[in-house]
């Protein structure tokens, strides 16, 4: 797709017409009755041999792997997840804005940044829905529809730990050859996380009819609550909801 096509793919407001607004509830009705199938399959993957310390308390982890819309949606419904909020990482400040960014000249790719309780979800079983369903480590600089450095798929490691575990888990996918293609995933250290506008956040949950969501998206959801079970909490934490409260 081009930069017009993508904009027009992923504009964040939605048709009025009621015509629009019925031809997308049918759709999504259908899509609910249908197996999960989007234009990225989940790939069923080992947990990490290597994994951190247990600890108590709150950590950080930040992904990017695409689109930041599927990548939030996803991990806001892990359990142990407090917070997934939308951004733009690897870059400025002055060039975190949605409309820069997708340039693909700033340095940031779209990302999420992700804040865990490590007695409930380790760091290690939070790559592994990384790497199985959230998005495809094997795609280097786009996912789906999507093209550019800003759609990288990137772990921008907080620390020595983390970065450790990574390079660890990354290591043993690709000699189990579970993918098929070598992992292309980077891993950037030292980077700070800028919050996405507003618009960008709980996009998933808030817009379940958008054609882009309902193709590339929700069945990432669906695979989320078929092969992690024990992960999966039917309720999300949404980024707009914490903030008024």
């Amino acid at each position: 797709m081009n930069g017009i096509e993508k904009k027009a793919a992923r504009r964040p407001f939605l048709a009025k017409s009621a015509l629009a607004a019925l031809v997308l509830s049918a759709a999504a009705a259908v899509f609910w009755r249908s197996p999960a199938r989007s234009a990225e399959d989940a790939v069923v993957i080992p947990p990490p041999a290597m994994d951190e310390k247990a600890a108590s308390g709150s950590e950080k982890a930040i992904f990017a792997g695409g689109c930041f819309w599927g990548v939030q949606g996803v991990f806001q419904h892990v359990k142990g997840v407090s917070k997934a909020v939308s951004g733009y990482t690897g870059g400025s400040a002055e060039n975190a804005v949605y409309e820069v960014v997708g340039s693909g000249r700033t340095g940031h790719a779209e990302s999420v940044e992700i804040t865990y309780d490590p007695s409930k979800v380790t760091y290690g079983q939070l790559l592994q829905v990384y790497f199985s369903v959230a998005h495809n480590p094997t795609q280097l600089n786009y996912q789906g529809p999507d093209s550019g450095t800003q759609y990288r798929s990137t772990i921008f490691a907080e620390n020595d730990e983390q970065k450790k575990v990574a390079e660890s888990y990354i290591a043993q996918l690709d000699k189990a050859k579970v993918f098929g293609k070598p992992i292309v995933t980077t891993l950037e250290t030292g980077k700070t996380f800028y919050p996405a506008e507003n618009y960008h956040q709980d996009f998933l949950t808030l817009n379940p009819t958008y054609p882009y969501i309902v193709y590339n998206d929700l069945p990432k959801i669906e695979n989320l609550k078929s092969l992690f079970p024990q992960l999966y909490s039917e309720k999300p934490v949404l980024v707009l909801a914490s903030s008024k409260s």
